[in-house]
């Protein structure tokens, strides 16, 4: 295994651990902190449900005023706990509005106010999430789309911050890690690279919570073996270490019945296995992980590796753990995922 491997930081998103209201955002921080993480990324959900806690009255998402007071306040948590916030997550359904339309002004409004909590927590990495509005909503050709991450990453480099692009597998424009890539190269810009997503990839490329088998069931199993590992040869050849930002870990469990092939409450059916069915490495899942771990490590990338985590449980339907034991249980599998990769 190779030296460095071990000098790799180990992260979590705040948003994937805890079953109750009593797991607030100091029980969470706390308990990353004794299994010895040293980075998080923070989820602005948590800062909104933390700020009742801190203020005494509920905040609204967009009172940026109040929620950068929130948002100092939990720096202060993190720099006491040796947690760095590496990143604020997540920005969705950002780019691709119809020019001069309400929701592309609200957009650039909720960006700005963002970057704003960035500062006061002490992060320069935004994680935006490839947009899974549907397209006839959109004025979504590429150009479009292009332009408004250049303007989002002119917007962040005033303040010498980056922005951090994953493909979302339920994306309705860009789906897969090749997606994205040719976004971020297109944009063009010094501060935007890649979120990589081993959950993400291989629900994109090998799984289908709508079959029966859990897999993309057009191709023999083999095959989509193969596709896969082609497809992760050519990430490991074509993008460079200093594009990757992140790697985010997790699996995925097979959802005991098929999800319903279509969009249920304003979510996709693998948008819902994103959000329920995403259990900690050799928690349970099914997904081929490891050759996307393998990948990202071939590139030189030696960046963060951070969980990030929905166990719902097979069934989708939620399960209690305790908040110490499952940081403690998620550090032993990241670093076991760690290893095996670098085999």
């Amino acid at each position: 295994m190779p030296t460095d491997i071990n000098k790799i930081p180990l992260s979590y998103a705040t948003c994937s651990i805890g079953t109750s209201k009593s797991d607030t955002l100091p029980r969470k921080l706390e308990a990353l902190h004794q299994a010895g993480f040293t980075g998080i990324e923070l989820a602005f959900p948590d800062i909104v449900s933390y700020a009742p806690d801190l203020l005494g009255h509920e905040v609204a998402e967009d009172n940026y005023t109040e929620l950068v007071t929130v948002a100092k306040d939990i720096r202060k948590q993190c720099e006491a706990k040796n947690l760095k916030v590496m990143m604020l997550q997540p920005f969705a359904n950002f780019e691709g509005w119809p020019r001069g339309s309400k929701e592309r002004e609200d957009a650039f409004a909720r960006a700005k106010g963002w970057i704003e909590v960035m500062r006061a927590v002490g992060t320069d990495l935004l994680q935006v999430g490839s947009t899974d509005t549907p397209l006839d909503k959109l004025s979504a050709t590429q150009e479009n789309i292009i332009t408004d991450l250049r303007e989002l990453c002119d917007l962040l480099a005033t303040h010498n911050m980056r922005l951090a692009y994953e493909n979302w597998c339920w994306s309705t424009h860009a789906p897969t890690w090749k997606d994205v890539w040719n976004v971020v190269r297109l944009v063009d810009r010094p501060n935007i690279g890649l979120c990589l997503d081993t959950f993400q990839t291989a629900g994109s490329e090998w799984g289908d919570p709508t079959t029966s088998t859990g897999r993309i069931e057009d191709l023999p199993v083999e095959e989509l073996d193969r596709r896969l590992e082609k497809s992760m040869q050519e990430l490991a050849s074509t993008i460079p270490a200093e594009k990757i930002y992140l790697l985010q870990v997790s699996d995925a469990y097979k959802p005991v019945r098929p999800i319903e092939g279509k969009m249920v409450d304003g979510a996709w059916p693998r948008a819902r296995w994103s959000h329920d069915y995403r259990p900690r490495p050799y928690g349970g899942g099914y997904l081929p992980i490891e050759p996307v771990g393998r990948a990202v490590l071939k590139t030189g990338f030696r960046g963060w590796f951070s969980m990030e985590i929905f166990d719902g449980g097979a069934d989708g339907e939620g399960k209690e753990y305790d908040l110490g034991e499952y940081a403690g249980s998620a550090m032993e599998s990241v670093r076991r995922f760690l290893e095996r990769s670098a085999e």
